[in-house]
Order: structure tokens, then C-alpha cells, then sequence
């Protein structure tokens, strides 16, 4: 009984001890850097302050063990109506694509991430938008390279043409180095080549390294925000395509971007995958040439393919990039009878949807034999397709190959392909349409419920949109179309 009484005392003690309700108990905190000592002492241990310990009384939540206190904030909650939004208004880079991607431009403060691999053209991007933020937005502009000399830059500005008196060049490998800089130029832009080729001497580990990248993006987030300097933070990314360093990195910036880009081609896109400041699924275009590189407005045009006469084995489809509507060529090639397992090639398309498509059409036509033949597909202009909504386009094209049978010029089909070999909608119809009339297509073949009558959208004007059901419908409807 005595044992038991023991034990009940000492809950009831312990459960007294750590309860909600008790009673406030005195604590010691450092004015000057927050730290709060178990007992007063003269000289706080952390910041090495005297007479900055003070007694503060508080009750508050546990952390660790310790009470967290209440501080006085440095700046008190407003309504959100009286706070002013000008502070985070977008500036135009003079880069209508990057602009467009961006949301309007950059904004002072913010940090960009423009990720890439190697040799598809960031330095060349970059420098072209620190010479407009130069010439156009009133202050300085401030390209960092830890990976080229400012010789090696010079002869690329001026292969661009993009010399200007407030743009300004430094090669340094040091974080506190090129705080320097931003402390002697104050620029409005800085542009960092790379993050990764960046140290610090307050934090352990090699230069690239996961804990070197996040201190130094971590310091440099912190100095964009105090100064108000919009930061452009070059990335480097792995054989997977993605942002290399700790996945930390991208939730410490404001606007992720991979630029991409077949070394080959002449095109090159800027995807937004993340952006606090606009949308993030947005799409810029670009044209890489011997004197640098410029804005798309109007790319559709470099996927297409203009033939004297109609050709077997080609269909246009409309292609969506973020909101982008692009109007694309796919081309299909069937090749010779061949033993075995025939090859499946694809260039800018999915290959297994092309092995999708091939199945349904092998299945739901009677004249189409392709299981023992070689098929080769491909887009037009260096584009990558994976959407479903090219896969009318794509069945239509092999048909046609199959069949040497040419399509109609004038004709776009779009629509993802099920398995059954029905025709299923797909978004921004309209949007892909319009496109596609711009461009002078006069026929679209869309899924049910895509057309004027089922979807009460008026089409553009001297376009005939009819809705195919099937795969079989859908040739049946290009061959008339052919034939007229």
C-alpha cells in the first residue's frame, strides 16, 4: 500500500512538473543574439555579449526540453489591405520569352534558379539579360562566373554584341568575394555562373558539395532579400535531367527554370516548374544562332514541314507547351518486312505510345499489317511530344505510311487513342484550334464532344471541325478529306 502511495505521489509530482497549467517560472535570454542561458551569467556563451543576459518570466511550449518565449516582432501584423504590393511588381529583363516565363519580369528581391545541362546555352541567356537589365531597367547589372575567366566572357559579349558601360564582370569562386562586389557595384541584377563552383570558409565540405551549395544559396537568398537585388543562380543538373545538390535547394528560391534544348537543334525552351510570382507552367522559346541567341514569339512554324505536294506518312497535330499551343508535324516512316522483333524508333515522341498506337491500329483496321514491320516516328524542328493528344496525329501519320496514302495539307487531328480505339478528348481544344487556323488549316478532326455541336464553342472562322469517334472513323474521315 505504502509502494503504491509512492508511486502515486511521484505522477502526480511529474505530471504537476511538465503539466500546461503550471505556474510561470523564470528564464534568462540574450537581448542582443537570442540565446537563452539555463542560468544568468554576465557574458552571454554564444555572441560572447556583456551584461545582455536578461531575466525574462515566461510559460510557453517546450522545444528540445527548453521554453520557448514570446519576442517582440520586429515588424507587427498589418491588414492585408493596407500592405503595399508595388515591392514585389515585376521589371521587364527586356527578354520577352524569359519575360513570359517569368511572369512579367523579375522582381527585386528574388531568387531565380535557371537549371541546364551543359552547353545548352545558359551563360549565353543570361548575359543578354544582364546587358538589357543594364541598358534599360537604370541600374547596374552584375555577372559573377566561377567557371570562366572575365576574358573568356568579354569575347562572348562581344560576339553578342552586348557591351555596355553598367555591366559588370567578376570571376570569383569565394562567397564573401563576391559579396564584396555587391557591396562595390550595388547592382540590381546579379547573375551567379554557378552556384556549385561557389564556397564559403564558414561551412565544412568541398566546393559543390551539399553542404556548400545550401549555405551558399541559404546566404545569398538572405542578401537578395535584405538589399532588394534580383538573383539569377546558374545550376548545374544530373544524367536524370534534374537540379543538382540538395532538393532543399529549390524550396529556398523563388522561381526554379530548366532551359532545355538539343544540341543539334536550334531550339531551345525555358520551362517553369516552379514561380511564386506567376504561373509555373509556362514556356518560352528560343533560337540559338552564331550571334547568340533570341526570343520565338511565333515558333510554330519551325515544326512544320512545306511540301510542293502532299506526302505519305506526315500529320499535324497541335501541341501544348504549358499554355503554349504549338502546331507540330509528326512524320512515320514503315519500313520492310523484317523477322524477328521489328524495330520501334522514335525521335520527339513517346515510344510507348507509338507501341500503343501501333497495337490498336494493327487490332482495329483490317488493310494496316504492322506487327512484322518496322516502324520509324519522329516531330519536326528538334520539338518532344508526349502528350496524349498526339496519338490521332501519330496513328493517322502510320496509316498513311502504311497505306501511301497522303493527307490532306490542310488537316489537323488531335486526340489521345484508348486501347478500344476510341478517340478521347483532351484539353484546350479551343486554345489548339485557334492556333491551328492561324497558321491557315481549314479542316481539324477532334474527339466527341470537342466539336460546335456537342461543346457549343463557335469555331474559328473558315475552319470545319468534324468529331471522329474511332480510329477507324478518324481515317475514314481523312481519306474523304483527301479525296476532295
Amino acid at each position: 500500500m505504502s509502494t503504491s502511495r509512492s508511486t502515486s505521489s511521484r505522477t502526480t509530482a511529474t505530471g504537476r512538473g511538465r503539466g500546461a497549467g503550471r505556474e510561470p517560472r523564470p528564464a534568462y535570454e540574450c537581448d542582443a543574439c537570442g540565446h537563452q542561458p539555463p542560468k544568468w551569467v554576465g557574458r552571454c556563451p554564444e555572441c560572447g555579449e556583456w551584461g545582455s543576459v536578461v531575466e525574462c518570466t515566461v510559460s510557453g511550449p517546450l522545444v528540445s526540453g527548453r521554453v520557448v518565449s514570446s519576442r517582440m516582432p520586429t515588424e507587427p501584423a498589418r491588414p492585408i489591405a493596407t500592405i503595399s504590393a508595388a515591392p514585389a511588381r515585376a521589371r521587364p529583363t527586356g527578354v520577352s520569352e524569359l519575360d513570359r516565363v517569368l511572369g512579367g519580369g523579375l522582381v527585386p528581391g528574388a531568387v531565380v534558379l535557371l537549371a541546364g545541362e551543359p552547353g545548352v546555352g545558359k551563360s549565353t541567356l543570361l548575359l543578354d539579360v544582364a546587358q538589357q537589365w543594364a541598358a534599360n531597367a537604370g541600374s547596374p547589372s552584375l555577372v559573377v562566373s566561377g567557371e570562366e575567366s572575365v576574358s573568356q566572357v568579354r569575347l562572348r559579349a562581344e560576339r553578342m554584341g552586348t557591351l555596355h558601360d553598367q555591366l559588370y564582370l567578376a570571376a570569383e569562386s569565394d562567397l564573401s568575394a563576391v559579396l564584396g562586389h555587391l557591396d562595390a557595384v550595388k547592382p540590381g541584377l546579379l547573375v551567379l555562373d554557378s552556384v556549385q563552383t561557389i564556397s564559403t570558409t564558414g561551412t565544412e565540405g568541398v566546393p559543390g558539395g551539399v553542404t556548400q551549395v545550401r549555405a551558399v544559396t541559404a546566404a545569398l537568398v538572405a542578401v537578395a532579400k535584405e538589399r532588394g537585388v534580383a538573383t539569377v543562380l546558374v545550376g548545374h543538373v544530373t544524367k536524370d535531367g534534374q537540379v543538382a545538390g540538395p532538393r532543399v535547394l529549390e524550396h529556398l528560391v523563388d522561381v526554379v527554370l530548366y532551359f532545355e534544348g538539343d544540341k543539334h537543334s536550334s531550339l531551345r525552351l525555358v520551362r517553369g516548374v516552379k514561380n511564386r510570382f506567376g504561373a509555373a507552367d509556362e514556356v518560352g522559346c528560343f533560337e540559338m544562332h552564331e550571334g547568340g541567341i533570341s526570343s520565338l514569339a511565333d515558333p510554330s512554324g519551325l515544326f512544320l514541314t512545306r511540301y510542293s505536294e502532299p506526302v505519305p506518312g506526315t500529320c499535324v497535330t497541335v501541341a501544348m507547351e504549358g499554355r503554349r499551343a504549338l502546331v507540330t508535324e509528326v512524320q512515320a516512316l514503315i519500313g520492310a518486312t523484317v523477322a524477328g522483333s521489328p524495330r520501334r524508333t522514335v525521335s520527339g515522341l513517346d515510344g510507348a505510345r507509338l507501341a500503343m498506337v501501333l497495337a490498336v491500329l494493327q487490332r482495329r483496321t483490317e488493310r494496316l499489317t504492322l506487327h512484322d514491320r518496322e516502324v520509324f516516328a519522329a516531330t519536326v524542328g528538334g520539338i518532344r511530344v508526349v502528350e496524349p493528344a498526339a496519338d490521332l496525329a501519330v496513328a493517322l501519320a502510320v496509316a498513311s505510311g502504311g497505306l501511301n496514302l497522303a493527307i490532306a495539307p490542310h488537316l489537323v487531328a488531335i486526340g489521345e487513342v484508348g486501347l478500344t480505339g476510341e478517340v478521347r478528348r483532351v484539353g484546350a481544344v479551343p486554345r489548339r484550334l485557334a492556333e491551328a487556323a492561324r497558321l491557315g488549316f481549314r479542316l481539324a478532326l477532334v474527339p466527341p464532344g470537342c466539336g460546335p455541336d456537342s461543346s457549343g464553342v463557335t469555331p474559328p472562322e473558315h475552319m470545319r471541325v468534324i468529331e471522329v469517334t474511332d480510329v477507324r472513323g478518324a481515317l475514314q474521315a481523312a481519306a474523304r478529306a483527301s479525296a476532295e
